[in-house]
């Protein structure tokens, strides 16, 4: 059979692969499905996977390292290679995913925003637009991508529209649960202990006015320090309620939606964060059951094609500090999950840590642009050519990490 030039050509442009930025792209995964999720409050990445291979580690880390992986202890952490391990508390849950190769960590990776602000640094994240610009908070760069994408169904789990998803075509958000905190004892139960006390002395002291101010004290620290919590998660969900609404997510998202926005607050860990154990331990170990949650709720058929990328607005100071907890810091470890995911590994451009290699001598580095990244992922993904990814994140240029 002769096929004529112009068949030939039609020929060649349906075997050549995507070519985006001078690099070639797999052919787009058919209904696919991609969830970000963003943990706010900038988690504590190094001690999550942590880099346990360094003397530089522990020795930064004195009270809060995870120790040297040792597979007949069950409090210490995984090992992933030879320099970095996965933290125990995600043994049953996320190690798995890795032992198949569904997951893959990209260490050094984040923005150029070096403001340390929370509020700052997630705009800087939803929105995706070039730092030092004029900042259009009406174009998030999730809404960008429903907008080029097209036939898409977006959604926003959260209670008000995040900034990542607003400028776009319209997109619903569903608030899935109320931010999880321990409730103060009721003002009726308060004044009936106070009055159980009214008129009673113990020596110069009014027992009635004491146990009233003590309730009142109590009711106030609660409330401020509720409120900083609040405001640094920006009313995310808990990550205990994570847990408890990821497994709806991959109903929803099996059924109705592919691409979604999630938050999860609490990761603000300044005081007593813990090692293997303690406050970070415990919600790293809901994070972990939720993701493995919504992968077993989705179905194996819908995970192959679905992707998950964690993120969060920054890392945290690679020494520990005074109150053995971990401040603001810069460079952080994204994760990216999924049944077509290649993973097994950690991604992307590394440096062996020291005091001279960390970012101002107290970070780790960003070596690696999150919208270059996500820009390389979806590109993959949804076989975006480079006029079209341009669009979701302008003026920067996508990595291909072979997520994908």
């Amino acid at each position: 059979m002769l096929l004529d030039r112009r068949e030939l050509l039609a020929g060649a442009v349906a075997l050549a692969p995507l070519v985006v930025a001078g690099r070639a792209f797999a052919a787009p995964q058919a209904g696919s499905r991609t969830l970000v999720i963003f943990l706010r409050g900038a988690y504590d990445a190094a001690n999550v996977i942590a880099p346990t291979g360094s003397d530089f580690y522990h020795t930064s880390r004195p009270t809060i390292a995870l120790g040297k992986p040792d597979p007949a202890d069950p409090n210490a952490p995984l090992a992933l290679d030879a320099d970095w391990s996965l933290h125990p508390a995600l043994r049953d849950t996320i190690y798995p995913l890795w032992q198949k190769k569904q997951i893959a960590f990209i260490p050094f990776v984040g923005t150029d925003d070096m403001s340390r602000s929370h509020f700052e640094t997630q705009d800087t994240i939803e929105l995706g637009q070039p730092i030092g610009g004029h900042r259009d908070y009406n174009s998030g760069f999730m809404a960008r991508l429903a907008a080029t994408l097209g036939q898409d169904k977006p959604i926003a789990f959260t209670d008000q529209l995040p900034l990542c998803f607003r400028g776009g075509p319209v997109i619903p958000n569903v608030a899935l649960n109320a931010v999880g905190s321990k409730p103060a004892v009721p003002a009726r139960d308060a004044a009936l202990i106070a009055a159980m006390y009214k008129g009673q002395r113990s020596g110069a002291n009014d027992l009635g006015s004491s146990v009233a101010e003590g309730f009142q004290v109590r009711d106030t620290v609660f409330r401020t320090v509720d409120e900083e919590m609040r405001q640094a998660s920006r009313g995310a969900v808990s990550p205990k309620g994570f847990e408890l609404s990821a497994r709806r997510i991959g109903r929803l998202m099996r059924d109705q939606f592919n691409l979604a926005f999630v938050d999860v607050g609490g990761w603000d860990t300044h005081v007593n964060q813990g090692g293997a154990q303690g406050y970070l331990a415990t919600h790293v170990g809901e994070l972990g059951r939720g993701l493995a949650g919504f992968a077993d709720e989705i179905g194996a058929q819908a995970w192959l094609t679905t992707t998950v990328i964690v993120v969060s607005e920054f890392g945290r100071t690679f020494h520990e500090n005074g109150n053995k907890g971990t401040d603001h810091g810069h460079g952080s470890i994204y994760w990216v999950l999924g049944g077509g995911v290649n993973g097994g590994r950690l991604a992307g451009p590394q440096v062996a840590l020291s005091q001279t290699t960390l970012n101002q001598g107290r970070d780790l580095p960003v070596l690696t642009d999150y919208r270059a990244m996500i820009g390389g992922l979806v590109a993959r993904q949804y076989g975006l050519g480079a006029d079209r990814l341009a669009t979701v994140f302008p003026a920067t240029p996508p990595v291909d990490l072979h997520l994908l």
